[in-house]
C-alpha cells in the first residue's frame, strides 16, 4: 500500500486560522439580512399598487356613474354604491377614503349639464406589519390619490 507523505496533502499545507467552514454560515446570515427586507419591500409595494388600482378604478367608475345619472339624488346614490363596491373589492379602508367632485368650468352646482366632471379619490395605505403603538400605524401609511374626468351630457337632469 502506498502512503502519501504529509507534505504532499494540499489541505495540510494550508494554515489553520479558525476560518474553515464558516462560508456557509456567512452566506445564510447575509442572505437572510438581504432577503427579509426585500420580501417586505415586494409585499409593501404590491399592497400600494393594489390600493392605487382601486383608487383609480373608483374614480373612473364614480365619474361614469354620476355623469350618466338622471338627477342629483340618483347621482349621489350611484356614487355611494360604486364607492362601497370599490372599497370592498380592493380592500380600501372606508374611513380613510375621501371623494371630491368638481366641475369645469367652475361656477354653479356640480354635476350639471354640459360640464366636465372631475372626481378625485384620496386614501391612505397602511404598511404591513406596523403595530398600532404610539400612532406608528398612522405615520407608516402612504397617501394615494387618483382623479378621473368625465363629460356630463348636455341633457343631464332633463330626463
Amino acid at each position: 500500500m502506498h502512503r502519501r507523505s504529509p507534505s504532499a496533502d494540499p489541505l495540510s499545507a494550508m494554515p489553520d486560522d479558525g476560518e474553515r467552514g464558516s462560508a456557509a454560515l456567512e452566506f445564510i446570515l447575509v442572505g437572510l439580512l438581504l432577503l427579509v427586507p426585500l420580501v417586505y419591500l415586494v409585499g409593501a409595494l404590491g399592497l400600494i399598487q393594489g390600493q392605487s388600482l382601486g383608487a383609480e378604478a373608483g374614480t373612473r367608475h364614480i365619474a361614469r356613474a354620476v355623469a350618466s345619472a338622471t338627477n342629483d339624488a340618483d347621482a349621489a346614490g350611484r356614487a355611494d354604491l360604486v364607492l362601497e363596491s370599490i372599497t370592498r373589492e380592493y380592500g380600501l379602508d372606508p374611513s380613510s377614503v375621501d371623494v371630491t367632485f368638481a366641475c369645469r368650468p367652475a361656477g354653479a352646482a356640480c354635476p350639471r349639464a354640459g360640464a366636465t366632471l372631475v372626481v378625485t379619490l384620496r386614501t391612505r395605505v397602511a404598511l404591513p406589519l406596523v403595530p398600532p403603538v404610539f400612532g406608528l400605524d398612522r405615520l407608516a401609511s402612504i397617501p394615494v390619490e387618483a382623479s378621473a374626468v368625465q363629460k356630463v351630457s348636455r341633457f343631464w337632469g332633463s330626463r
